[in-house]
């Protein structure tokens, strides 16, 4: 007697439009809008760098958003899964997108780990004043020089012990899915996210010097509209601020339900990003103007991002400023929250995957792809070496692996697999923003030009001085071998067969997209197409 076949489990789906784009604002406001942008915009000319800025957000950022929206809604599945349907050779590039994502999934969750301890210190003052930087590096990191330690193996209890937690909070909310755990910690830290931000921002415009602070971050360098780098620099930075070309917008579209307005919702997360990211601007050299103005010297002696920004010049405002200790804990407070939903964003683009290839459950997926990335992620990042491990590996993934992987996916759906035409048909039959032929330019050819300029830059620079001063043998395990292992992985991966069980080779949700898909009357002529795309089967 035949046994019969088992069926893979229904695709998860967000409860709604709203949740879908709370949870895509979630993904795309992460640490680099508060700590990243103000300073690209303070060294790109002030006020004049919105020029750019909104130039990149116009021509790049959005019209990309929207070609990830299109893949995932359109092929109904998780990066490597959709670019199978759209064509088998294209596999590749979706397991190149996921792996990037394991990447930076182990050392993203150390910074939250980091900023959840910062927000305990702030509340006394730990670091004592005019100790910031030493209390950072020595006392809390007990950072070692890796040129003459290696990669220590070296157990830091204060990092360790929080970035464990960490990881246990973020599987709890994975293993409840799509519906219930994601889109219900978007629901709930977004808002909060928002609320604290803003009260930030209004008490740091009442410190003393803030007037000074706003005036260096909107005072326009019209000069600096002439130089190419600014306006590289803003393409970069709208590249990595969208959360576009690394999967995670392709799998959370996949979500959505079949009638949804696709180019709207992107719109609303797209503003919503760049608001932020602005009022993030205000907050935060607000705050620097006062500690230019306590240290006597000019906002330029102050100004500064990243690391350096968020867990040494915050600390040093927070010692400084009246009610401090407030100011501490909104900031750090809110790089958690904004951490912890981008780091869901990240997890969900491999999660998702390995259920569709394998056609397993949510929760052994879940488990099966964070305990090995939390046992990682505690070997490298909780140890002395760890800050020169994610300088490393942050430099390099985000040059040759976001802007490389959307630079060949641009290039492989406009060029190669001729896929625009469809994609725009796909975007226009839903939604309230129609796309035409400037957005195939647009994606088509001047994505391929930005991307490949500004991956040029980058390659010319890491090789004409070693990154970081680090030593060559550590730049080629961490840096360029990690870019080249994630390119090798992606298509090794590819090769894997597909689970009897998998999405690629049963899906009932696929199919009824598809029926729908081909009784859709076109919203200008009223005729109905026949749908013949299947890409996988």
């Amino acid at each position: 007697m035949a046994t019969a076949t088992k069926q893979p489990a229904r695709r998860e789906a967000f409860g709604s439009r709203n949740v879908f784009i709370l949870s895509a604002i979630g993904s795309a406001v992460g640490l680099g809008n508060i700590w990243r942008f103000p300073y690209v915009a303070y060294e790109g000319g002030g006020g004049a760098f919105l020029i750019p800025y909104l130039c990149a957000l116009l021509t790049a950022g959005i019209p990309l958003l929207f070609f990830d929206y299109a893949i995932g809604h359109r092929f109904r599945g998780s990066a490597p899964l959709a670019f199978r349907r759209m064509h088998r050779a294209a596999e590749p590039l979706g397991w190149w997108q996921v792996l990037i994502c394991v990447v930076i999934a182990t050392y993203y969750a150390v910074i939250i780990a980091w900023s959840a301890m910062y927000t305990w210190f702030s509340a006394q003052l730990t670091w004592g004043k005019g100790n910031e930087q030493d209390f950072f590096f020595t006392d809390f990191l007990q950072m070692a020089n890796v040129k003459k330690v290696g990669v220590s193996a070296e157990f830091v209890p204060q990092v360790g012990v929080p970035l464990l937690l960490v990881w246990l909070v973020v599987i709890v909310i994975m293993c409840l899915g799509v519906k219930r755990g994601i889109g219900a910690a978007n629901m709930v830290l977004m808002p909060l996210l928002t609320l604290m931000f803003l009260v930030l921002v209004v008490q740091s415009l009442f410190l003393p010097g803030a007037l000074d602070g706003l005036n260096a971050f909107f005072t326009p360098d019209w000069e600096a509209l002439a130089n190419p780098a600014v306006w590289a620099s803003a393409y970069g930075h709208i590249f990595f601020s969208l959360s576009v070309a690394f999967g995670i917008m392709v799998t959370y579209s996949s979500y959505l339900k079949r009638r949804t307005d696709l180019t709207g919702s992107g719109l609303v997360v797209a503003f919503a990003n760049s608001s932020f990211e602005i009022l993030a601007g205000i907050g935060v050299f607000a705050a620097l103007g006062f500690m230019a103005a306590a240290q006597g010297t000019d906002v330029s002696g102050v100004a500064s991002s990243g690391i350096g920004l968020a867990f040494i010049a915050f600390p040093t405002i927070v010692s400084n400023a009246t009610g401090g200790s407030i100011i501490g804990v909104l900031f750090f407070g809110a790089l958690v929250f904004a951490g912890v939903t981008s780091l869901i964003s990240i997890l969900e683009v491999i999660v998702a995957a390995l259920q569709d290839k394998l056609g397993w459950r949510r929760i052994p997926t879940t488990l099966v792809v964070a305990i090995p990335l939390t046992v990682i992620s505690m070997v490298l990042f909780s140890t002395t070496t760890a800050l020169a491990v994610l300088d490393t590996a942050d430099a390099f993934v985000n040059a040759f692996g976001i802007m490389a992987v959307a630079l060949v996916a641009v290039i492989v759906v406009a060029w190669f697999l001729h896929k625009l035409p469809a994609l725009q048909e796909h975007l226009n039959r839903r939604s309230s923003f129609r796309v035409g032929t400037i957005w195939k330019l647009l994606v088509g050819v001047l994505a391929p030009v930005v991307l490949g300029y500004l991956l040029v830059n980058e390659l010319i620079a890491k090789i004409s001085a070693p990154y970081g001063d680090y030593p060559g043998w550590f730049l080629s395990i961490f840096g360029w071998g990690m870019a080249i292992a994630l390119i090798v992985g992606g298509v090794v991966l590819s090769f894997v067969p597909w689970s009897r069980t998998s999405h690629a080779k049963d899906d009932p949700d696929y199919d009824e997209f598809l029926l729908d898909e081909a009784y859709d009357p076109d919203p200008e002529t009223g005729s109905i197409r026949v749908a013949t795309e299947g890409g996988a089967r």
